[in-house]
């Protein structure tokens, strides 16, 4: 992997707020220049760059870093979302905790993405409960669907350790007095298991 971190020259640093520049690229021969002549063109003070695929965030050094050190006041920019996070819920994750930091984030390529503009606030806030509307859509689904598996016979959660023949077998030789722990051993289980079948055998006695 390979970071760099350039300052742009001709840029007037203030002591109240930076502006980063974030590019990355996935491939060790993939080049970044042209990301960091369109971030500095858009006035970023400083660039952070790094050779590493966007899969997962947390092998992405620089960004990390970078994510860590800005302060309230501080803007990052980045040419393309995609350079910057991996899916909706990633970005969402990200740039909800930038802002509760007082930090701006804004994406060159998507105009709307903006959280230094009350537009792309907007944006952000609709694109915030549509994914939430999104994730309730498959909860619903998916609790619809169990149901109806419920109604055609499907049973869900753990597959009983011990079939028919076994838990036969196993309540004759609690039975004749054969200690629990003998019977697991014989029966190849946990001693629990046979704790627990035994407990619900007494139980049932006495209902």
């Amino acid at each position: 992997m390979r970071v760099n971190l350039m300052q742009n020259s001709d840029a007037k640093v203030e002591d109240e707020m930076t502006v980063y520049g974030y590019a990355r690229v996935s491939s060790k021969t993939q080049c970044f220049d042209g990301q960091v002549d369109a971030l500095r063109a858009a006035g970023c003070q400083k660039i952070v760059s790094e050779k590493m695929t966007g899969k997962d965030i947390n092998g992405r050094k620089a960004l990390q870093a970078l994510l860590a050190k800005v302060r309230e006041g501080d803007v990052i920019v980045v040419v393309k979302l995609d350079r910057f996070a991996r899916s909706t819920k990633d970005l969402l994750t990200m740039v909800e905790d930038l802002k509760d930091r007082g930090v701006g984030f804004k994406s060159l390529g998507e105009p709307w993405c903006d959280t230094t503009s009350a537009h792309g606030k907007l944006m952000l806030t609709i694109l915030g409960g549509m994914a939430e509307f999104e994730r309730e859509l498959i909860r619903q689904r998916c609790a619809a669907g169990i149901e109806r598996a419920k109604e055609h016979g499907v049973k869900f959660g753990r597959r009983p350790v011990l079939n028919p023949h076994q838990r036969a077998e196993a309540r004759r030789l609690l039975a004749e007095g054969h200690t629990q722990r003998s019977i697991a051993r014989l029966l190849g289980v946990d001693q629990a298991t046979i704790s627990r079948m035994a407990s619900s055998a007494e139980e049932a006695q006495h209902v």
